[in-house]
């Protein structure tokens, strides 16, 4: 019976356990965590039913999937407490932002990995995720990607030099949206509607916008093409695009998100 295991029981790797037995993936029975914090342990056993333990090692020994879900900072220290144990035919999954293939190699040795950059909104089962494997890993890529997709959308590349972009644009993408919607519910706020109000007014504007923007692309409609849409000349909503604009909307977009990729490539060593 095939096993997943988890080096670190944070948020995200709860995500995915929580994905992955929603969907009937794994089984609680064929998941193990390992981790420091015995109140996070308690806690995935006790929602999850999943097998824990503070050793690392006792994960790695069993797991066929072994997901390295510690922060980045970590990573010889959770390499050090797993070394020696892990499967050879074990394929090793990480989620540790910034660090490349070849840094994982460093501490692991050469065997089958995958490397994923999902982002937050897999907390609540729509992140978007993805991956790039090693020439071992690749046999190994559905298997990764059918775990993300049990979280959101999964997407592959084929050069890892790409997971700058992706970092920029999906993993750190989050924050560009909530700093929107935390504006805009300041400037309702000042054009005297309450807080509350403001507040449901922008979170439902966004999930709403969302779904209507992943439904009109199935139709081949851009969000460029919705937003034309909504904009009639002379309009309200062409007046407060007019200010974007003017400000330089669009290229401060771009300048934020090549500052990201550029922020990821200093933190890799690159």
């Amino acid at each position: 019976m095939d096993r997943i295991g988890f080096i670190g029981g944070g948020n995200m790797a709860e995500a995915i356990i929580r994905g992955i037995v929603m969907r009937g993936l794994y089984t609680a029975s064929q998941i193990s965590v390992g981790d420091i914090k015995t109140e996070r342990l308690a806690h995935l056993a006790d929602v999850y039913g999943v097998t824990t333990a503070t050793e690392n090692s006792r994960v790695a020994a069993t797991a066929d999937v072994l997901v390295l879900a510690v922060k980045p900072q970590i990573m010889a220290q959770a390499a050090q407490s797993i070394s020696g144990h892990m499967r050879r035919d074990a394929l090793l999954v990480s989620i540790m932002a910034g660090k490349r293939i070849s840094d994982i190699e460093a501490f692991f040795g050469e065997r089958a990995i995958v490397r994923v950059m999902p982002n937050t909104p897999a907390l609540v089962g729509e992140g978007a995720s993805v991956l790039y494997a090693n020439d071992r890993g690749k046999t190994g890529l559905d298997k990764a990607r059918r775990i993300f997709d049990c979280v959101g959308e999964a997407l592959t590349v084929e050069d890892e030099g790409l997971m700058d972009a992706v970092t920029a644009v999906s993993g750190s993408g989050p924050a560009y949206f909530f700093l929107l919607m935390e504006e805009m519910i300041k400037a309702g706020v000042g054009l005297g509607l309450s807080q509350e109000t403001a507040r449901r007014l922008v979170l439902q504007t966004a999930r709403g916008t969302a779904l209507l923007a992943v439904a009109a692309g199935r139709e081949g409609q851009s969000p460029g093409d919705l937003s034309a849409k909504v904009a009639t000349p002379g309009g309200t909503t062409e007046a407060a695009l007019n200010v974007f604009r003017a400000a330089g909307f669009e290229r401060m977009v771009d300048e934020a998100l090549h500052a990201a990729s550029r922020r990821c490539r200093e933190l890799s060593g690159r």
